[in-house]
């Protein structure tokens, strides 16, 4: 692109090296989360949610898990300040959740915050102003000691009113646009406020280190963090806190590469929400950990249902592609990964796997309320004998002989290509009854009865189309041996290498039974059948005349 030299990277890395956290191989333990939904993610909704709206969102994150909730900026408008009353008021807010609010470091916006806080059992106030060179230059015309000067006077103001305020009242602040601050200035700004604060380890205070604007890769904002943690004073009284944003789409990947760096608590949205590109997700980072044996402590045991709850009171949709929540991303329409994600659960069934490790498949869909049947396995022109049958075993008990799934495959495929559309699995399952089960055209089994129990003799009663019953007899050494030998005199066919397979159907009624023949014919192609019938005889019989219909249907 002809513009590229317009830009030039405008994060700084620190005054020296900070690599420790690149010998981490995982995060062994979840971070404090603290949800912003209900501030950073209300704020970039093109509607923003009401009273009533906010109120079932906040009782969702209670029942996920949170623990810290950023419930507005009760400054900024009437409706902020009476949602943030009401949580009081109406004591919606469990002992054990603290809610957290936003104020600039500014006189009025400062008191008019602990004015709605008033009579709060726990409450974070989160203080901040903006510091990097581009804030500093371009919107505040201010040097780096007036830029001081606005947060240490915000934090003494935030000291006295709380002190004059009823509540209990915990301190944070961010040095707003971090990742364009010079690394020294935005340490020098924060230990000024830790200053003022005088944090203890009994009380701390939230030192959050934001990606306002993402401006680097992950292992810059790492090396940042990292700094940042070795140098702050007070670092034992100082609970070190992260707000990505994904601008360069790495919000997940800052997060996690900056927990490993120091970090100890991340602030965020369900399903990445907020301004421009959003927050960081805290559904992907969560489950992230929780791929890697990590319990979050966050309750995402039914994503389908959160989902249904997001999207209706924030009028936004989850992609189809978001990691976890996405409709498809546990589904698989390649016939390639169809094959090994059913060969995967199969071996796990077999082998009582204590460990996950179903190939494509990264957690258990089921652990997040995820269904196999319909989620993992999908069916369009592109899918494969694999995923074919193993939804049919899932959902009907029909466990098909490895040939005739392939056979079925194409039969399946060339439906979905023809119609230019996915096919339900109750679409397949009607594609395999029309084609292979209990045929009746050309020739329809009526009845049988065998003569010589020694020497397997049979009388098999057959209908033609549009015939009268008629009686054939044959001989052969096995009972359906005797039957394929009558079918194939009277005609006047050859056939050979039946392939047989039968089982009980394991859905549905117990007393039905299942078969499966497969015939080759003499010019080497293989015709499959299927019958079912409470009597595991008969279901064979219908199997062999369906496969000979079959047949009998390709030679016109």
């Amino acid at each position: 692109m002809k513009n590229d030299q317009k830009y030039a990277r405008g994060y700084f890395m620190p005054p020296e090296t900070s690599l420790e956290w690149t010998k981490k191989e995982y995060i062994t333990e979840p971070p404090i989360w603290c949800s912003v939904d209900l501030r950073d993610g209300n704020q970039a909704l093109v509607v923003p949610m009401n009273l009533e709206e906010k109120l079932e969102y906040f009782q969702m994150l209670v029942d996920i898990g949170f623990k810290e909730i950023e419930v507005g900026f009760p400054a900024a408008s009437e409706t902020e300040f009476t949602f943030l009353r009401t949580l009081i008021e109406q004591n919606l807010i469990p002992d054990d959740v603290t809610i957290q609010v936003l104020t600039q470091s500014r006189e009025h916006i400062i008191r008019k915050t602990f004015e709605s806080l008033k009579g709060a059992k726990k409450a974070v106030v989160h203080l901040y102003n903006s510091t990097s060179v581009a804030q500093r230059e371009q919107v505040f015309r201010k040097s780096k000691e007036e830029i001081i000067a606005i947060a240490t006077s915000g934090a003494e103001l935030l000291k006295q009113c709380a002190e004059e305020t009823e509540g209990n009242f915990q301190f944070q602040y961010s040095p707003e646009s971090f990742t364009g601050t010079e690394i020294d200035f935005a340490l020098d700004i924060c230990n000024s406020v830790l200053d003022v604060w005088q944090p203890t380890t009994d009380n701390p205070v939230i030192i959050n280190l934001p990606a306002t604007v993402s401006m680097s890769m992950p292992h810059v904002y790492a090396s940042q963090i990292e700094y940042m943690s070795k140098h702050m004073n007070y670092r034992d009284s100082v609970i070190l806190s992260l707000h990505p944003h994904n601008d360069r789409g790495t919000g997940v990947a800052d997060a996690e590469l900056a927990m490993l760096a120091g970090a100890q608590r991340v602030e965020g949205t369900l399903f990445g929400n907020g301004e421009r590109t959003g927050n960081v997700d805290i559904v992907t980072l969560a489950l992230n950990m929780y791929s890697h044996g990590v319990d979050p402590q966050l309750r995402f045991d039914n994503i389908p249902a959160i989902i249904a709850v997001y999207e209706r009171l924030t009028k936004m949709k989850v992609g189809e592609r978001q990691p976890y929540g996405g409709e498809l991303v546990f589904t698989a329409f390649s016939g390639s990964h169809q094959d090994a994600i059913a060969k995967g659960m199969k071996w796990r069934e077999e082998k009582e796997c204590v460990h996950w490790s179903v190939p494509y498949l990264p957690i258990d869909p089921k652990d997040i309320g995820r269904e196999y049947e319909g989620d993992i396995i999908r069916i369009n022109s592109q899918s494969g004998k694999g995923g074919i049958g193993y939804l049919l075993q899932q959902k009907y008990g029909l466990d098909l002989p490895p040939l005739m799934r392939e056979n079925f495959g194409y039969c399946v495929k060339n439906v979905s290509d023809q119609k230019q559309q996915e096919l339900l699995v109750e679409e397949i399952y009607d594609i395999f009854l029309n084609t292979y089960v209990n045929l009746k055209s050309p020739v329809e089994f009526v009845k049988y009865r065998y003569t010589d129990d020694d020497d397997f003799k049979t009388v098999v009663t057959i209908k033609s189309d549009g015939d009268a019953a008629i009686d054939i007899s044959g001989a052969g050494n096995g009972r359906l041996d005797a039957i394929s030998n009558a079918l194939q005199a009277e005609l006047d066919i050859t056939y050979s290498d039946l392939v047989y397979k039968e089982h009980a159907l394991e859905r549905g009624s117990k007393s039905q039974a299942v078969s499966y023949i497969g015939v080759t014919a003499a010019d080497g192609v293989v015709y499959w059948g299927c019958g079912t019938d409470v009597d595991i005889m008969t279901s064979s019989v219908k199997a062999l005349f369906s496969a000979v219909n079959n047949l009998l249907r390709a030679k016109g």
